[in-house]
Formats: C-alpha cells, sequence, structure tokens
C-alpha cells in the first residue's frame, strides 16, 4: 500500500506544531474574535514567526517554500484545533491574493508589498467581485486609466474578505476593451486618497473574517504597481481560482470532521431518560452517516489534491471536490446541530458556528451552480 503523503514524519511534525499553536494562541480567543468581527495584526506576526504564513510560497520571495499539501495540513489543523473556517479565511486571504504578485509581480513589487505580508507585517486582500456582478469576472466595470505615470481607478467592490484590514488590496480593474481581454491587476493601497472602505459588512457565518465593501474615487495608483502585463489580469485571475476552490474543499470536509467529533462528544456526554443518547441507535446510525460523508469528501479531495499538486490539471474534478465536501459540511453541521438540541441553537455554541459558517461553502470559491456549469463544459455535455 502507497504510503499516505498527507503523513509523512514531516507533515506529521508540521500538523502537530500547528496544533500547539492554535490550541494556545487562537482557541482561548475565538468567541472573543468571533464578537470582535476580526482578528487581531498581532495572530499575522505570530503564525509568520512559524513559517505558516509563507508556507507554498518560494523563499525567493520571502515565503517558507513547501508545497499545496503542507498548507493544506495546516488548514486541516487549523479549522480542526483553531475551530473556525473564518478564522482560516481571515489569516490566509494572502494565500490566494499575493499569488499573482509572487508568480508575475517586478522585484519591487515583492520587495514592497510581498515579503511585508509573508512577514505578518501587512495584509492583503484580493479585489475582483464588484456590486451587481458576482461571478461574472469578465464584465467587471471598475475602470483604470492610464494617466502618464499613474492609473486613475474609479468603481466599487464588495464581499472583499480582509478589505477592512488590508493595508493592499489586489484589484481586478478594467484597462482595455469589454470583455476578458481588457483586464488588469493593480495593487492599490489603503492609503491611497479617494480609496475607501465604505462598510465592515454583517454576515450569517464567518464572523472573525472581516469582509468589507471598496469604493474607488480618482484614485491615482503608480504604473509601476502593475502585476504583470496590461491586459492580462483575466487570466492571471483564472489561475487563482483551482486553488481558491481546493482551499474551499479542505475548510468544508474539515469543517464536516469537527462537527462530527462535536457530535460523538455530545452523545456519549447527554444522558436522556437515563440513557446516553449514543446508546440508541438511531443516534449512532446517524453518526455512522455522518462519518461516511466526512470520510467520502475528505478521501476524494486528498486524491484530486495530491495529483493537482504534481501538475495534473484537473478543472472539473476540483469542482466535484468541492461540491461533495460542501455537501458533507451541510449535512453533517445541519445534523450535528440537531443532536445538540436547544444547546446547538444557541449562538455561542461552537457547534452552532459551524452551522453557520458551513453556508458559505456552496458560495465562495465558486457557487454550485458555476461550478455544474465548468464541470459540464469541460467534460463536453
Amino acid at each position: 500500500m502507497a504510503s499516505d503523503p498527507f503523513a509523512t514524519e514531516e507533515r506529521v511534525a508540521l500538523r502537530e506544531m500547528v496544533r500547539s499553536f492554535a490550541e494556545k494562541e487562537i482557541a482561548p480567543n475565538i468567541d472573543q474574535w468571533e464578537r470582535d468581527g476580526l482578528i487581531p495584526l498581532e495572530l499575522h506576526r505570530k503564525a509568520a514567526d512559524l513559517g505558516l504564513l509563507g508556507l507554498g510560497f518560494d523563499e525567493s520571495v520571502g515565503g517558507s517554500g513547501g508545497d499545496s499539501l503542507d498548507w493544506y495540513v495546516v488548514a486541516e489543523e487549523l479549522v480542526l484545533s483553531g475551530r473556525s473556517s473564518g478564522l482560516l479565511m481571515a489569516l490566509f486571504t494572502h494565500h490566494v491574493a499575493l499569488v499573482p504578485v509572487a508568480t508575475h509581480g517586478t522585484p519591487d513589487q515583492i520587495a514592497k508589498f510581498v515579503r511585508p505580508t509573508l512577514a505578518g507585517e501587512k495584509l492583503a486582500a484580493l479585489g475582483v467581485t464588484e456590486p451587481g456582478g458576482g461571478s461574472d469576472v469578465a464584465n467587471l466595470r471598475t475602470t483604470a486609466r492610464r494617466d502618464g505615470d499613474t492609473y486613475v481607478v474609479n468603481g466599487a467592490k464588495t464581499f472583499i474578505s480582509t478589505g477592512v484590514r488590508s493595508d493592499f488590496v489586489v484589484a481586478a480593474v478594467r484597462t482595455g476593451e469589454a470583455g476578458h481581454k481588457g483586464i488588469s491587476l493593480l495593487l492599490i493601497e489603503k492609503s491611497s486618497p479617494g480609496f475607501e472602505v465604505t462598510r465592515h459588512l454583517d454576515k450569517l457565518g464567518w464572523d472573525c473574517s472581516d469582509t468589507a465593501e471598496l469604493s474607488f474615487d480618482d484614485v491615482r495608483v503608480p504604473a509601476e504597481n502593475l502585476v504583470g502585463p496590461e491586459n492580462e489580469g483575466f487570466r492571471l485571475i483564472m489561475e487563482l481560482f483551482e486553488s481558491e476552490r481546493l482551499a474551499q474543499t479542505v475548510m468544508a470536509y474539515t469543517t464536516a470532521q469537527r462537527c462530527l467529533d462535536l457530535a460523538v462528544e455530545w452523545a456519549r456526554a447527554r444522558t436522556t431518560f437515563g440513557k446516553p443518547l449514543i446508546a440508541r441507535q438511531l443516534v449512532r446510525h446517524n453518526l455512522a452517516d455522518m462519518a461516511r460523508a466526512v470520510e467520502v469528501s475528505r478521501e476524494f479531495a486528498h486524491q484530486v489534491m495530491v495529483r493537482v499538486n504534481a501538475g495534473e490539471t484537473l478543472v472539473p474534478q476540483v469542482c466535484m471536490a468541492k461540491k461533495q465536501a460542501t455537501d458533507a459540511a451541510q449535512f453533517v453541521a445541519d445534523a450535528a446541530l440537531q443532536l445538540h438540541g436547544g444547546s446547538g441553537y444557541m449562538r455561542d455554541t461552537e457547534v452552532n458556528r459551524h452551522y453557520r459558517d458551513a453556508r458559505v461553502f456552496s458560495i465562495a470559491g465558486g457557487t454550485d451552480e458555476i461550478l455544474a456549469e465548468i464541470v459540464t463544459k469541460w467534460m463536453g455535455y
């Protein structure tokens, strides 16, 4: 039998380190951060000191090296021991936002934006979605007009993770013709005149992950902040989607696993009519169904992740893995909350948090409907 790539000696040690970090720094504070609606910058610095923020980024740009499988191990353990998928989103927004800059950025861009972010000194956000635009990236309306050695940016972005706290945004803007051929990426610093966080958005879940609506009113951005070639931003954005969807997949099946763990713990401790819940056949069978959903989604996702990490292009399989994990998260979270009864309905319980958080997985990183369209197109249906 082939060895498990997620359980190598190095990754077991990595998991143990992350578990210790989460149990010490996150678990005791997560309830307060959920109420605050954000996590402190200090947590980013502590994670950076352990090399966690730089995982998956080359050492030449200030990263810690490693590959995507290393990051997935970190993500799994942070959700399991940190007890919040929203926490993972808040701490690792840069894992998507910085990729185009780290890959296609100039030395000056890497020095000014990438290295400080991986060191926990700056926060990055990705600005793509617009009001009324949703997943229709090719028709975004935020414009960047070239004026000498600057771009003048006008428009708005919404549903921007870490948008409230971020120091800069990697923003998708229109620099050319209509459609996908006229899109570019610009690094826009929040200190720029005309850049405003217009709203701190209140969500159903992911409470500790701040989400913002942003506006740009004649914001002047140095032309040197253009990431990659002008009008080729759409391709760079598309390159992000596979990794973003796999990140959502990890959060989903691990949330399901955590909900199953909570359900088993509750069923053993809770007594009704003189017997623990787990002594009842119906409860045990429900737990078996929950375990099956977790196992199937995780194992399929792991197979896809290993193949993608090896260089295969698996666009439909990534979409399927996300959908499978999303369904598992929503089913298991709902069943776990039901098992907790009135206690599960209380907002300050952990199972309630996961129940709320699980709803976003069928939306973030590509809605279920968008993913279904992608699958059918790639498979020629």
